[in-house]
């Protein structure tokens, strides 16, 4: 079993900064694709951003710019550095990742995480 924790959410001021972590724990061989997705009230989830275990990365139009994502070196843990805060990027953010399992027949999951309310406004 794997589970992704997230964690970093909060209330800030438009124009202010956050930044969001999420780690991987548990049993499993390795983990390529880990990203960030937000859905706010009344809206479908949509991604954010992504970044491969190669460091290829993906993000919305909406968020280029001011959005970071990265990962550490183990690649267990992603984090999205939320520059310049708009009232429009509150939502909930949760964390995805690709994982590889560690036990034969070893196959790929998708596995999310419980989310983290992030809110700007003034």
């Amino acid at each position: 079993q794997v589970q992704l924790v997230e964690s970093g959410g909060g209330l800030v001021q438009p124009g202010g900064s956050l930044r969001l972590s999420c780690a991987a724990s548990g049993t499993f061989s390795s983990i390529d694709t880990m990203g960030w997705y937000r859905q706010a009230p009344g809206k479908q989830r949509e991604l954010v951003a992504t970044i491969t275990s190669g460091g290829n990365i993906n993000y919305a139009d909406s968020v280029k710019g001011r959005f970071t994502i990265s990962r550490t070196n183990a690649l267990n843990t992603v984090y999205l550095q939320m520059n310049s805060l708009k009232p429009e990027d509150t939502a909930v953010y949760y964390c995805a990742a690709d994982v590889l399992g560690s036990r034969l027949p070893r196959r790929w999951s998708t596995y999310w995480g419980q989310g983290t309310q992030v809110t700007a406004s003034s």
